[in-house]
């Protein structure tokens, strides 16, 4: 440990800028990963905390909500599934709206409309909310959290044109839909949001039907009877929606390739720098072979530098990751991951030490009879 922080000491430079370029390349894989995590949740949030296990799409949807039309005829095909327990109807749109919380300024909002059943909670509702109620009844919402349009209980949403408005009871976190504040409506309400906005559009059919399994049936297996009822329908677990959404899967496939080239650069750049160093240091490390110092004693003195140097850039990297998830990005809501935070630690730091293992050999290698017959004797 001595060995290891008097060197350490004696050149503050150059460890110095290994543990700033180790911190900037933790600070961007940790803020990659929150921005993925964010914008997967702003494009999906709705489906995949919403409380119907089982979401019915139209074929021609395209597992796009928005896109997807239910017909009657396959209202009733879904109605009349064997191991279905409850169904309801699920429509979206998407307006110009104001709130309370936009001072004046329009903003695009979703409006997702589900049955509400007997507590407001029916298929299709948000799992859980974080302050207020669920809605009682007509003209009442929960809210989305997240972004800079974030919703409190008491807004008034007006929707443009037509000055539809729509009351805030309750607000819950990671439901928005398509990056943009979201709102959990009645069925009706959404119906008369559209008809409102469009008067000639008639009263709009259902995008989606919502599904929960009877006792003792799963919602895989619902699924697959509800597939095998209709080609033209398209049933999905609630999981299988969120993830199948058209651009999730590549948004995921593009930050998994980023993280791969970060993961690989921390271990090279480690490895490298500490070869490089027990290069130039040869002849130092010859004369202490010779001298009597045993060649682990050598090699541990290395292994310390590369764990205090990792650990700094973990701790650094981190404190400035930090900061980004308190204030969010835009419409996108980005928080501290902590469990990212300890899967890149374990894994840069065992990368970083095994990367370094290249110097230590070149130190177990060192043959202490070259002090008397190389370059090490005028050291």
């Amino acid at each position: 440990m001595f060995l290891a922080l008097k060197e350490m000491s004696r050149a503050k430079t150059r460890f110095g800028l290994l543990v700033a370029a180790i911190a900037l390349l933790v600070f961007l894989i940790l803020f990659q990963q929150s921005l993925q995590n964010g914008l997967i949740t702003g494009f999906v949030g709705a489906i995949r905390n919403q409380n119907a296990p089982v979401l019915v799409y139209s074929v021609d949807g395209q597992r796009v909500i928005q896109g997807s039309i239910i017909t009657p005829d396959l209202e009733a095909e879904v109605r009349d599934v064997d191991g279905l327990g409850t169904v309801g109807r699920l429509g979206q749109g998407t307006f110009t709206a104001t709130s309370t919380t936009s001072s004046g300024d329009s903003l695009d909002a979703t409006i997702l409309g589900y049955e509400l059943g007997d507590d407001g909670q029916g298929l299709g509702a948000p799992s859980e909310l974080v302050d207020g109620r669920y809605p009682s009844g007509e003209l009442e919402a929960v809210g989305s959290t997240g972004g800079d349009d974030a919703f409190a209980v008491g807004d008034t949403v007006v929707l443009q044109p037509g000055g539809f408005e729509i009351e805030i009871v309750g607000v819950a976190d990671d439901i928005q839909l398509n990056v943009s504040p979201t709102l959990f409506v009645s069925y009706s309400t959404w119906s008369d949001a559209v008809q409102s906005v469009n008067p000639d559009a008639g009263e709009p059919l259902p995008n989606v039907m919502v599904a929960a399994p009877a006792e003792g049936v799963t919602a895989d297996q619902l699924v697959t009877d509800i597939n095998d009822r209709s080609l033209d329908l398209d049933a999905l677990t609630r999981d299988d929606a969120a993830s199948e959404t058209p651009g999730v899967a590549q948004v995921q496939q593009s930050f998994q390739l980023i993280f791969l080239l970060y993961g690989l650069v921390v271990p090279c750049v480690t490895g490298l720098f500490f070869l490089i160093v027990t290069l130039q240091k040869a002849d130092a490390l010859t004369l202490l072979r010779a001298i009597g110092a045993p060649a682990k004693r050598l090699v541990a003195s290395l292994l310390i530098q590369v764990v205090l140097m990792i650990g700094g850039g973990l701790v650094i990297g981190t404190a400035l990751y930090f900061p980004l998830t308190v204030t969010g990005l835009g419409g996108l809501e980005l928080r501290f991951e902590t469990g990212a935070v300890l899967f890149w630690s374990i894994l840069l730091l065992t990368l970083g030490v095994a990367s370094s293992l290249v110097a230590a050999r070149r130190v177990l290698r060192i043959d202490p009879i070259e002090a008397t017959t190389g370059a090490g004797v005028g050291a």
